[in-house]
């Protein structure tokens, strides 16, 4: 996920959703209040999407908003922290919907979603609806989009959409209303949920919470049976190594709160990256006090070191959790992968 630095790029829901998150939950909720179930689900699909938001940019927008507002740190906007948000003046219900509604495929209308679907999902949904209902569909999505999803369809059934739709006069605004219903209560919701959370990413958490030592037991094995699912797990999964890929402010933030006995049996094992890191986002004399420390500790059991780094990577996530710092891993997606 990039980082948000350049001011010129922002669309005017992006300003609003950067400015709802920078003012807070208590005067955010009030301003949802007085907003339209599209006006929520547009602002908070843009927040949503938002990722790292530079502080000059929140300083900025304030500045262009009010001068009398100030912002002090970053933003993270993230599915999680938009509902949380949503949380604090909508009943479950209604967060329900508008959450599945923009975790599904982008668009302000149905036929723009639908236009975003990818046409082999679209077309192994639509071959189980009636030819006069497919064709509907059709006939409301982008051509080209139709086409593919036309060319996926069994060859009869999609023999029989196409005589619909040469047949097809306007459909009446109620039928359209009902469709669209349907496609929302059935398919998209269905696709978002399903979109959430795969099964190697919810593998990947489950692994992350083993020691290491299991944890490395379980991969060797997956490897020898499945090396594919073996390798996407560990790209899912967040290490130790990955908190080289903080922010100075993160790293600070992990400073204070991390267990200072912990810190110095960590760093001992730690790699070049993360000592660095560390070392260069701390006062001079915390730096030669834990250095001190590293080296007063002689020979350290491995066992002893692992607990220690799994420690603070559970320091570290339960930081994320609460939006204070964003964790990138490593792996197939690099720097721009996220969680939260």
């Amino acid at each position: 996920m990039r980082v948000r630095d350049d001011y010129r790029t922002l669309s005017g829901k992006d300003k609003a959703s950067i400015l709802l998150l920078s003012l807070g939950e208590q005067v955010a909720t009030k301003l949802f209040a007085l907003m339209s179930d599209e006006e929520i689900k547009e602002i908070s699909q843009s927040m949503a999407g938002l990722g790292n938001v530079n502080s000059s940019i929140i300083e900025r927008l304030i500045v262009e908003f009010a001068d009398q507002i100030s912002a002090t740190g970053s933003l993270v906007g993230s599915f999680d922290s938009t509902e949380r948000l949503l949380g604090k003046v909508l009943d479950k219900n209604r967060i329900a919907g508008i959450m599945d509604d923009i975790r599904g495929p982008a668009g302000r209308t149905m036929w723009d979603k639908l236009g975003n679907v990818n046409e082999a999902v679209l077309a192994n949904y639509l071959k189980n609806e009636y030819p006069q209902t497919v064709a509907v569909v059709l006939s409301k999505i982008r051509s080209d989009h139709g086409a593919r999803v036309m060319g996926t369809l069994p060859e009869a059934f999609a023999m029989e959409v196409v005589m619909r739709m040469l047949r097809m006069e306007t459909v009446q605004k109620e039928v359209l209303d009902d469709l669209e219903r349907v496609l929302r209560n059935e398919f998209m919701s269905n696709l978002a949920k399903t979109s959430r959370k795969d099964n190697h990413e919810l593998m990947a958490e489950i692994f992350n919470a083993l020691d290491r030592q299991t944890e490395s037991r379980f991969t060797t094995a997956l490897e020898e049976r499945n090396r594919d699912s073996a390798e996407k797990i560990k790209a899912l999964m967040f290490k130790f190594e990955d908190l080289g890929r903080l922010d100075p402010g993160g790293v600070q933030t992990l400073l204070r709160a991390v267990d200072k006995g912990k810190l110095a049996v960590a760093m001992k094992g730690a790699n070049e990256q993360v000592r660095d890191l560390f070392f260069s986002n701390m006062s001079e004399r915390a730096g030669k006090m834990l250095r001190e420390e590293i080296e007063a500790l002689g020979p350290v059991r491995g066992k002893d070191v692992n607990e220690a780094q799994t420690a603070m990577v559970n320091v570290a996530k339960e930081l994320a959790a609460k939006d204070e710092i964003v964790l990138s891993k490593g792996g197939a997606g690099g720097d721009d992968d996220l969680i939260y």
